[in-house]
């Protein structure tokens, strides 16, 4: 088939799937190599990764900037490969959350932040992550920072001290500073993962990795933010899920957008429990399916099966 056509294909299936809009949807990474010939197409090569996921998802966790700060022809370059309301969740540099613990950050955060100015419609809420040593003391650095973010871009907070989660007033404290500036709490649901009893190397290292903190199904603004970590196999991760559906779908009718964000301790296994997910989310609010995936759309369209 010409190329052109493949091309026509790959539009239709995203005006398809953007067609009734009602959350944002993603994992961790759009980059992994194991999904070519799995999720991604049998011939799939670096440069092809993002156009390919995001032919499939409308939104990623932008992790890479944790590490290191891109350069503006890659972030022009990301965004010419995605659709126009495909949503990056970039993360704030490391350097930031954690070295100087928003301490006389300002001047950084928004130098940041103005890099991203080219492509603000495909801006998600950024991803401001602390430290599992970022506790309430510290609690005057992050409303300081809160005061200076640009209103006019969203945020998510989240936080892993076991200050913020002690159901007093340290943690409404915290609720009522994201509440007051619509900055939203991120929930990291690490608990199936630390449920499952299993030798599988991947499993045994993000329990290594993964916090153990309670869920709150509190929402601070109108972008709820979930990442949500269990096992590797839909069947290990089936009530979770089907929970998050019922509690997403009921801020969906609330008048919230979320962000769905699936991780598997293998990635190799991320797409198929996000479209478990999304299926179950599909059968309490009006959803199209996920696209096919690249492997099964494209080889196929290529005469590779």
């Amino acid at each position: 088939m010409p190329k052109f056509r493949l091309l026509d294909k790959l539009i239709d299936i995203r005006t398809s799937w953007m067609s009734i809009r009602k959350y944002h949807i993603g994992l961790t990474q759009w980059g992994f190599k194991d999904w070519v010939g799995n999720f991604f197409s049998s011939d799939a090569k670096p440069d092809q990764f993002l156009d390919q996921y995001s032919s499939v998802f409308n939104a990623v966790e932008g992790n890479t900037t944790f590490y290191r700060i891109p350069t503006p022809d890659n972030i022009q370059k990301w965004s010419s490969q995605v659709p126009s309301d495909f949503k990056f969740c970039f993360k704030f540099p490391k350097e930031i959350t954690h070295h100087k613990e928003l301490k006389n950050v300002t001047t950084e955060v928004l130098s940041f932040l103005d890099l991203f100015k080219p492509i603000r419609t495909n801006l998600g809420p950024f991803h401001i992550q602390l430290g599992p040593n970022f506790s309430y003391e510290q609690m005057g650095n992050l409303e300081k920072l809160i005061e200076v973010l640009p209103a006019h871009l969203s945020f998510a907070v989240e936080v892993r001290h076991h200050d913020f989660f002690d159901k007093g007033k340290k943690e409404r404290h915290l609720n009522d500073v994201l509440s007051s500036y619509g900055v939203n709490r991120v929930v990291f649901d690490t608990r199936r993962l630390h449920e499952i009893k299993s030798d599988d190397p991947s499993i045994l290292k993000a329990k290594k990795k993964k916090p153990v903190t309670p869920v709150r199904f509190d929402s601070t603004g109108a972008n709820p933010f979930i990442r949500y970590v269990g096992g590797n196999e839909v069947i290990q991760n089936e009530s979770h899920l089907k929970e998050w559906a019922i509690i997403i779908a009921n801020w969906i009718r609330d008048g919230k957008h979320p962000y769905m964000f699936i991780h598997s301790p293998d990635t190799l296994h991320a797409p198929t429990l996000a479209r478990f997910f999304h299926h179950e989310l599909s059968n309490l609010t009006e959803l199209n399916p996920l696209p096919d995936w690249p492997v099964d759309r494209i080889d196929k369209q290529l005469g590779l099966f």
